[in-house]
């Protein structure tokens, strides 16, 4: 990129780390799209962000936000809401988007009000829901936390015996639910600007695509082409669009999907900052789609362009 065209965004915040649990994740994305910045003659700061980040912000006179911050406040509408009043465009979606993306809960209600397919679930208030969710729902049974990404404290359960003991480890981060295990291939759709890449289709040694198996297996493996057919890989794209749309996110991110035998899809959830590792699957969806990792983080900067200074990002 010449010198000019880095000039249009001005100088540039990249929030990174924060203090959520995914915080060494958002490290690694953050020292990746720094490097890809500089390459590229964008004048960025990077901000580790903590408790103290409207001031920080406010010293550094910057034009604009890129956020890499993975769950906790960076992705579940707080950094958002506080760069809106403030006045700093920022990259990806807005308040209310990121709100309902980051709740596993809420998004399913979204979903499944706007005719989508999501599996059975229900919300566990408390230990004694645990027999109930295996009555109501049957085994095998995912149990996760309603508030984090990486799969942080996600458990499979295959015994009802297990069950109690999932949903504590769920429950050290808030609001718990019970899903039912969808038996069959996972998919994932990163998005870009209004478009869906191509599909990715996830294999894993291990029990589920957990934390261990995103960031540190190596025998995880990762399918692009897909392998679907033309128009099923098609018909997968245009429902992420829709319920990435029906949760009022923009700008870029990801949706994740299982399908059952026959091949229905079932949506799992929508991330709104997702990770951009050397594992991580938006950029390898954008090489599948000719846009180096440069040129992605590039155009995922754009999307702040897409926001005057004052406003508000729309869906």
């Amino acid at each position: 990129m010449s010198t000019a065209n880095a000039k249009k965004y001005g100088k540039v915040a990249l929030l990174m780390g924060g203090l959520s649990a995914e915080r060494e994740i958002s490290l690694i994305s953050g020292k990746a799209v720094l490097e890809a910045l500089r390459a590229a003659g964008v004048d960025v700061m990077p901000i580790d962000a903590g408790s103290d980040i409207a001031e920080v912000l406010a010293r550094s006179k910057c034009d604009r936000v890129f956020n890499i911050l993975h769950g906790g406040i960076g992705e579940n509408g707080t950094v958002q809401a506080l760069l809106d009043l403030i006045g700093l465009p920022y990259t990806g979606s807005g308040v209310l988007g990121c709100a309902l993306a980051m709740d596993k809960l809420r998004s399913k209600w979204i979903w499944k009000g706007v005719g989508l397919a999501v599996p059975e679930y229900m919300e566990l208030r408390s230990a004694t829901d645990c027999s109930v969710a295996v009555r109501e729902l049957g085994l095998p049974l995912m149990v996760k936390p309603v508030f984090e990404g990486s799969s942080v404290g996600i458990s499979k359960v295959e015994r009802e015996s297990d069950m109690e003991n999932a949903w504590r480890l769920a429950a050290r981060y808030g609001t718990v639910i019970a899903e039912k295990f969808i038996s069959g291939a996972e998919y994932t759709a990163g998005i870009l600007a209004g478009e869906a890449l191509p599909l990715i289709r996830l294999e894993t040694p291990r029990a589920f695509y957990d934390y261990e198996a995103k960031y540190k297996d190596d025998k995880t493996r990762y399918h692009c082409p897909c392998g679907l057919s033309a128009s099923k890989e098609q018909e997968m794209q245009r429902i992420a669009l829709h319920a990435y749309a029906a949760l009022g996110a923009s700008g870029w991110g990801r949706v994740d999907f299982m399908t059952d035998r026959d091949g229905r899809p079932w949506l799992i959830e929508a991330n709104t900052a997702p990770g951009m590792t050397d594992h991580s699957l938006v950029p390898m969806a954008a090489r599948a789609a000719g846009i180096d990792f440069q040129a992605l983080v590039l155009r995922i900067l754009d999307t702040s362009l897409d926001m005057k200074r004052g406003g508000v990002h729309g869906a």
